[in-house]
């Protein structure tokens, strides 16, 4: 009850004689008011800089770590490539080139001869079928003979060193023991260093001009 008579009769203009638990009181007040305006005016930018430095350091070990994962596995990763690229350049191997195209067409045609078959129609296609790094051109080809022959030819074409595919296979019902096959021979050869580079600038024609679109 004291207390509270002391604090109505408290002259602000003269602490120095007021009771000393109101001065311990008002000095804590103060301090506590001097410590949250420190924290907003000069502490808590600080404390927002050592958070972003604890994220920039978190992001700086995650990045170490997978770099040294690289580099741990750079010997596998190395093998791997030259495997990849032996793998490539087998089956490059199994693609002619541009001035081989008439041989592997010549070859189709004797394996069919070869098996007693009769071409109605072998024609290679005008116009070839263009990708990065090779180019298909398909042959129409129309052949009779009996089931066996017709059999042994396809699996002739499969086994051949250079990549043939019959697709597009259709049989006509026989006729006396004869059968009529029409297919769809496609055939692959690599792109030489002109033709790859010329691929790649129409890519990225196409790409600018669908870019350019939006």
């Amino acid at each position: 009850m004291n207390l509270l008579e002391d604090l109505r009769t408290l002259d602000p203009k003269q602490p120095g004689n007021w009771p000393w638990p109101i001065k311990a009181g008002a000095f804590i007040l103060i301090f506590i008011g001097l410590q949250v305006a420190a924290y907003f005016v000069f502490w808590q930018g600080q404390v927002d800089a050592i958070d972003k430095g604890r994220e920039d350091v978190a992001k700086q070990k995650e990045t170490f770590l997978e770099k040294k994962k690289l580099a741990v596995n750079l010997d596998a990763y190395k093998q791997q490539r030259a495997e990849i690229e032996q793998s490539f350049g087998a089956l490059l191997k199994q693609l002619p080139n541009k001035s081989e195209m008439d041989a592997l067409l010549i070859d189709i045609n004797q394996a069919g001869l070869g098996r007693g078959l009769q071409f109605d129609l072998f024609k290679p296609s005008e116009k070839e079928n263009f990708t990065e790094f090779y180019a298909e051109l398909p042959v129409n080809i129309r052949v009779t003979g009996n089931y066996h022959d017709l059999g042994a030819f396809a699996s002739d074409v499969a086994k051949m060193p250079r990549i043939v595919l019959l697709t597009d296979i259709k049989l006509d019902p026989p006729r006396d023991g004869v059968l009529s096959m029409e297919a769809v021979a496609k055939t692959y050869r690599y792109l030489d260093e002109e033709e790859v580079a010329k691929q790649h600038k129409s890519s990225k024609d196409k790409a600018a001009k669908k870019a350019g679109g939006k």
